[in-house]
């Protein structure tokens, strides 16, 4: 019924997938963001050390980077839409699960085994591997889109998360959390379909592809044959870095690094919801990039910017100095990402993308978790986080320079249909 209302206004219906998915990709991102909140309120409550509860925050960044590349295996099983409502489902009652949260050991396995595996699996590589399926024009684009709901989701959802934690209790959060993933699952029933085929059409902009794009799309390489390519370490070498500074450094720790110099906690979530707010830009028009340059230089340029400014942050001290970092790092907090998927697909083939960018993922998150429990302890060894910042910014620098030996096929313009 909704394919035929989409035809009906001239809307391939890759679009209200593309729309859903993205939608998930929000709500999951808001939920992931939760710990960072809720680090001081562990603390004050139970005793815990920082260190203690970033371990937790670092082995659900390390489970989310195992649910990434079982996403294809999953998909393939059980389809797209079964996928996500079961995915949904386990979260909502983790989530919900938090609040008779009593030690540390709870934390880290319902939080950091059990939302971080579900999480992975309704994370980027499933995205990429919808819009690989349903699109053959503007998939950098669309990849794009998908990555700024994650963007949106810091934007939405932190300042949210923040005032209710304030003012009613991290439980509160939690529970808060677990209610919106609860809503998703009705719409993912209702809208996501496993395939173009399933509604009677072919992927958006197939009409105009390249004759040899259908036997491109089948292409694939065995994982075992990946690893044993350069170009597969150093796609994954540079996403560790990706992840070491952004969920695991900026995600984790930019708030109680905030507080501790002085800002409000309402402050310290803006500034990390800014920095969502300009990656919604950054990584749309990343994508929109993607389509039309040399991905590899892209990445160069966007992991150079990104050391560049984490150089600048411990010397933040005003208000306007910690928007101008959050304006400057929320350009290209996830702008890696088409650009990354686009090099993968390119190399590996479009058929294996799912596994492939999910391994690839999995070293993104083995960054972020590092970053996460090293930072952490690094505060309290040192009782700040400078040093934390310092080697993300020199990891940043070496991965800019590994970013320009991937090898890269001769890009071709993406066609453009007329039609939506």
């Amino acid at each position: 019924m909704l394919a035929k209302l989409s035809a009906r206004f001239g809307i391939h219906y890759g679009w209200p997938v593309v729309i859903v998915i993205f939608l998930v990709l929000l709500t999951i991102a808001g939920i992931r963001n939760i710990p960072g909140l809720v680090i001081k309120p562990l603390e004050d409550e139970f005793g815990w050390s920082r260190s203690g509860i970033s371990f937790a925050i670092a082995v659900s960044i390390l489970m989310s980077g195992l649910g990434g590349p079982f996403s294809g295996q999953l998909i393939r099983r059980f389809g797209p839409m079964r996928l996500l409502v079961g995915a949904l489902t386990v979260a909502a009652l983790a989530t919900g699960a938090l609040v008779w949260l009593q030690n540390i050991v709870q934390l880290t396995v319902i939080w950091g085994i059990v939302v971080g595996l579900v999480s992975g699996v309704l994370g980027i590589p499933l995205g990429a591997a919808l819009a690989s399926q349903w699109f053959a024009a503007r998939r950098g684009l669309v990849i794009g889109i998908l990555g700024a709901g994650s963007s949106a989701g810091a934007l939405i959802w932190v300042p949210i998360f923040m005032n209710i934690t304030v003012t009613s209790g991290w439980r509160a959060a939690m529970l808060l959390g677990a209610v919106l993933i609860v809503v998703l699952v009705p719409l993912v029933l209702v809208v996501v379909r496993d395939s173009p085929r399933s509604v009677g059409l072919g992927a958006y902009g197939a009409e105009s592809a390249p004759a040899n794009d259908a036997v491109e799309a089948q292409r694939t390489t065995p994982m075992a044959e990946a690893l044993r390519t350069r170009d597969w370490w150093l796609l994954a070498g540079s996403f560790f870095v990706c992840g070491y500074t952004s969920n695991g450094l900026i995600g984790t720790h930019l708030i109680p690094h905030a507080v501790e110099h002085g800002f409000t906690e309402n402050v310290a979530a803006g500034a990390l919801a800014l920095i969502g707010a300009f990656n919604v830009v950054g990584t749309i028009g990343s994508g929109y990039l993607t389509d039309r340059f040399n991905p590899r230089r892209l990445l160069a340029m966007y992991y150079a910017f990104r050391a560049a400014s984490l150089v600048l942050l411990p010397s933040v001290t005003t208000e306007f100095g910690l928007i101008a970092f959050s304006v400057l790092f929320g350009l290209d907090y996830i702008a890696t990402v088409p650009p990354t998927v686009a090099l993968t697909a390119e190399r590996f083939g479009r058929a294996s993308l799912a596994t492939v960018f999910g391994w690839i993922t999995f070293s993104h998150m083995v960054g972020g978790a590092l970053a996460s429990y090293a930072s952490g302890l690094s505060r309290d060894l040192f009782g700040d986080y400078t040093l934390a910042f310092i080697v993300a910014a020199i990891f940043g620098f070496i991965a800019a320079a590994l970013s320009l030996q991937v090898s890269t096929a001769a890009r071709r313009m993406e066609p453009a249909p007329a039609a939506a």
